[in-house]
């Protein structure tokens, strides 16, 4: 039982890591900058808004998300090696 307790915790936690991640690498709202010196970031219209131009994958990259993928990773095996033992 405790197994199946903390391999569940630990894909819980990889999935709440990566979710932390995405949100600590920059704002959502007001993609305006505000000092003078950084860049206008692409957007595709011009007022205030979310959307980029292209569309990005940077997210999902490995080099940001492999301590979220390696619990969830971990906490599926567990989950799994309660089931087929």
């Amino acid at each position: 039982m405790a197994i199946i307790l903390i391999g569940a915790l630990l894909t819980i936690a990889g999935v709440v890591y990566m979710a932390d991640a995405v949100l600590r690498r920059g704002r959502l709202s007001e993609p305006t900058p505000a000092a003078s010196d950084r860049p206008m970031p692409n957007l595709a219209t011009s007022g205030p808004t979310l959307e980029p131009r292209r569309r990005g994958l940077g997210f999902l990259g490995l080099s940001q998300n492999w301590p979220g993928l390696l619990m969830m990773a971990v906490g599926v095996v567990l989950l799994l090696s309660v089931v087929i033992f």
